[in-house]
C-alpha cells in the first residue's frame, strides 16, 4: 500500500498525518481550525486519498503556524507514500467550477518544488479565517511534497467558493497525477530514470 504517517512537532505546533494515496477519500480532519477542515476535508474526498490530519497549534496567536506546519507534514507524507515514482502518472490537471468562481490547477509530481498562484481572494478573511493562509499552505504542500504547481483563478466574485475551487482543483489534478498508469505500471516516468 502506498501510504505513510509523518509526525513534526515544533514549539508552535503537533502534527500527524496520515494519508493512503490508494484510498476511497476518507477523511478525518481536526486541526482546530474549522474552515481549513472543510478545505482539508475537499483535498482528500476529490483526490480520493484518505487523510487523517490531528493538529494542535498555537492558535491563540493565529492560525499561520498550524495550516503552514499541516502543508509541511501532508507534503512530507506525499513524497513518503509515491516512494521511488514507480508507475505513477505523475501529471494532473483540472478545470473546476464552483457558482461563480473557476479555477485551474495543473501540477507535476517532479521532486522539484515551484508554486505558481494567481489567484486574488476578494476579501481578507473566510468567517474567521484569514484568506492569506490558502496560499501558505499551497506553498509548504508543493516545497515539502516535491511539486510544481500551478494555480490559476479564471472567474470568482466569492472567497470562499475561489478558495474551495482551489482545493478541489488541485485534488482533481493529484488524483490524476497519484494514479498507476496502466500502460507503464512498472516504470519510472521520467526518460532520465528518476523524479
Amino acid at each position: 500500500m502506498r501510504s505513510a504517517k509523518i509526525t513534526r512537532n515544533t514549539a508552535e505546533t503537533q502534527i500527524t498525518v496520515e494519508i493512503n494515496l490508494d484510498g476511497t477519500g476518507a477523511y478525518d480532519n481536526q486541526t482546530g481550525v474549522g474552515f481549513f477542515d472543510h478545505m482539508l476535508d475537499q483535498l482528500s474526498r476529490h483526490s480520493l486519498i484518505d487523510m487523517t490530519v490531528r493538529a494542535k497549534g498555537d492558535l491563540h496567536i493565529d492560525d499561520h503556524h498550524t495550516v503552514e506546519d499541516t502543508g509541511i507534514a501532508l507534503g512530507q507524507a506525499l513524497a513518503q507514500a509515491l516512494g521511488d515514482k514507480r508507475g505513477i502518472r505523475r501529471y494532473g490537471a483540472c478545470l473546476l467550477p464552483m457558482d461563480d468562481a473557476l479555477v485551474r490547477a495543473a501540477l507535476d509530481l517532479s521532486a522539484r518544488p515551484f508554486l505558481i498562484w494567481n489567484v486574488e481572494l476578494p476579501t481578507e478573511k473566510i468567517g474567521a479565517f484569514d484568506c492569506d493562509l490558502v496560499r501558505e499552505f499551497f506553498q509548504a504542500f508543493s516545497t515539502h511534497g516535491g511539486i510544481t504547481l500551478h494555480v490559476d483563478q479564471l472567474h470568482g466574485l466569492n472567497s470562499h467558493h475561489i478558495a474551495e475551487a482551489a482545493f478541489k482543483a488541485v485534488a482533481r489534478a493529484l488524483r490524476e497525477a497519484v494514479e498507476t498508469d496502466p500502460r507503464k505500471g512498472d516504470a519510472i516516468p521520467s526518460t532520465k530514470g528518476a523524479l
